[in-house]
């Protein structure tokens, strides 16, 4: 398996943000892409994502062969969910792991989270999903979506080798269709998709990121339906 460059890596959160203002979208709204509920909060942030990527997100989909469609599970998270999924995960492997330093189980924690002050989805840079066919069924992946390294042995991991020769097929699916549309994945979750973060920025050697935090709920000013949709 290739080199892993994780979240916590100091060059991730040493790339500068220079926010283009761009706003966030109810994915609610664009009838072509398909929303899973499984991660729906009351407030509907899950919903959400930068304007940018609705287009990235359909190209994406044209890629994909006929009779298959991208099933999303969740774009923007707020700082708050993500400060507390982190803090849990980083506590679980503590426990379990008592003589870890607490920066080795900051390093770990990031391979599943990613430290809530670069955090992709807190961006609204970041969008989890999988694949289905057009009548709703969740292909096999080889493992569910936000499955943790330990639960699955490592087969959340993009690349990993264990797993069916089945599942490896639809990631390759998956994974040609974003790339396409300009999307990176973290190598560490094959259902993590982003454009436009830190993480983005140092992958593909942009000078600096073009999407900061965004509040939630955002400013009025700050969110918007696609014009048709």
């Amino acid at each position: 398996m290739p080199e892993i460059v994780l979240m916590s890596d100091p060059r991730v959160s040493a790339i500068p943000v220079e926010d283009r203002g761009e706003p966030l979208v109810d994915l609610r709204s664009i009838p072509d892409l398909l929303l899973d509920q499984r991660l729906a909060d009351s407030d509907g942030a899950y919903a959400h994502i930068r304007q940018g990527h609705v287009g990235r997100l359909l190209r994406a989909q044209e890629r994909l062969p006929e009779d298959l469609r991208l099933l999303i599970t969740e774009g923007y998270r707020p700082l708050a969910l993500q400060k507390q999924y982190f803090s849990a995960y980083a506590a679980k492997l503590s426990d379990a792991n008592p003589d870890w330093s607490e920066e080795h189980v900051y390093v770990q924690a990031s391979r599943s989270l990613s430290p809530p002050h670069i955090g992709p989805h807190v961006c609204g840079a970041a969008v989890d999903l999988t694949l289905c066919t057009r009548d709703g069924q969740e292909l096999d992946m080889g493992t569910e979506v936000n499955a943790s390294p330990e639960e699955s042995e490592n087969a959340c991991y993009t690349a990993a080798e264990n797993i069916s020769a089945q599942a490896r097929d639809n990631r390759m699916i998956l994974n040609e269709a974003l790339e396409e549309a300009g999307f990176i994945n973290y190598p560490t979750e094959w259902w993590h998709w982003s454009y436009g973060d830190r993480y983005w920025a140092l992958l593909t050697g942009a000078q600096a990121a073009l999407h900061g935090q965004i509040d939630w709920p955002p400013r009025a000013s700050g969110t918007t339906v696609l014009p048709g949709a």
